[in-house]
């Protein structure tokens, strides 16, 4: 499956009317998510760069031989232009910046060139320059535009959420002292892929995700599982992101194994909830992004614990395992209806554990909708040994 090609034109549309109003003739994109988002492709591996143009008119993308076939077959483009590595291949063209700066010449002089200024390399950029073309950002637009999410793209992260919590069910079934992160998330992992196969044919389907235990590994809850083992008393963070068709949905919990946990682990437990309550509570059209995250902040802050958050209270999710508009204190962007967050307030006590829940929702045109629906009850993750 691939984005439809009316999407396609209905975003390249929009994009070309940016353009237009910054008086771009051409732009080139770098980042993977923006040229999947007006062209339908996206490679594995970028370390043979692959550049997309868009001009008022017509499109090109500027490919590895290796991925020839697949461009052909998924990008909605004009024309292609094609580097090889192989010496026996009847062309000098070895590198991208071979085409790159041949279309580039191709530019009457004067034009300006719309470019991703917070992504691409800069040695790119300079090539641009040096040929006397103006470099104007064009990145914010797409952010702009890449935030509020179409019809298509909305029931695909709803798919995604709902293998998130197929994955976390199944995980929590198999749960048990003495078990490790790794062997934890592998029940979450088999079950989501089968779920997927079953469900869809020829689709995409990917994961990651991260279970980090105890005490100290809580608290620093950005590791990779490993092959610690779950002890009693043990906080655990539970991070999982799956994608679907691109487009990706983030469900995180956070457990206490109650042995010997003490007192003040259950009371982060229960306020982690509470403030992520507060802030998903918080989430609907017309508010500031920072007053969502005040009200998960005023919620620990009550408690006496602020000087142990670390972090935002979310970030959009779409395309890109994190991406902009963020939900931050000194962002006041104003919510519109169709956007995608995550609300994730952490509290992250040296000594004591980290405690976090993450669910995804999205802005409904009266409030938001969680698309993620694992239970997140003090009472569900207080685990029996």
């Amino acid at each position: 499956m691939s984005i439809p090609t009316e999407n396609i034109n209905t975003r390249l549309k929009a994009f070309r009317k940016r353009m237009e109003e910054k008086q771009i003739e051409a732009v080139v994109l770098w980042d993977p998510d923006n040229q999947y988002y007006l062209s339908g492709f996206k490679a594995i591996s970028y370390s043979r760069p692959i550049v997309y143009w868009i001009y008022p008119e017509t499109t090109a993308y500027i490919i590895p031989e290796l991925e020839d076939l697949h461009a052909e077959e998924n990008a909605h483009t004009t024309h292609f232009h094609v580097y090889h590595e192989r010496y026996n291949r009847g062309t000098n063209d070895t590198s991208f910046l071979t085409p790159f700066m041949r279309l580039l010449r191709e530019l009457p002089a004067g034009t300006k060139v719309g470019v991703e200024c917070e992504i691409l390399p800069a040695y790119v950029y300079q090539n641009i320059r040096k040929q006397g073309y103006e470099a104007v950002d064009i990145g914010r637009d797409l952010i702009e535009l890449r935030s509020i999410k179409e019809e298509e793209e909305i029931k695909w992260l709803e798919e995604a959420g709902r293998l998130s919590d197929v994955a976390l069910e199944a995980s929590f079934q198999h749960l048990s002292l003495g078990m490790s992160e790794l062997e934890f998330d592998s029940y979450g992992d088999q079950a989501l892929l089968k779920a997927a196969s079953e469900a869809y044919p020829e689709v995409v389907v990917g994961y990651e995700n991260w279970t980090c235990s105890g005490v100290r590994r809580s608290a620093m809850p950005h590791l990779y599982s490993s092959t610690r083992t779950f002890e009693s008393g043990d906080p655990v963070v539970h991070s999982r992101q799956v994608w679907i068709n691109g487009y990706r949905a983030e469900n995180e919990r956070t457990f206490l194994f109650k042995g010997k946990a003490t007192e003040e682990q259950k009371t982060l437990l229960k306020l982690a909830i509470d403030a992520q309550k507060a802030g998903m509570e918080a989430v609907k059209p017309g508010v500031r992004a920072c007053d969502v995250d005040l009200a998960a902040y005023q919620v620990i802050k009550e408690a006496g614990y602020e000087e142990y958050i670390d972090h935002r209270i979310g970030h959009g999710l779409g395309l890109s395992e994190h991406e902009e508009p963020y939900l931050r204190f000194d962002n006041e962007l104003v919510l519109e209806e169709g956007m995608v967050y995550t609300i994730e307030p952490g509290i992250y006590v040296p000594g004591v554990g980290g405690f976090r829940h993450s669910d995804t929702v999205i802005v409904t045109a009266d409030g938001s909708r969680s698309i993620t629906h694992y239970p997140r009850s003090y009472e569900d993750m207080l685990i029996e040994e």
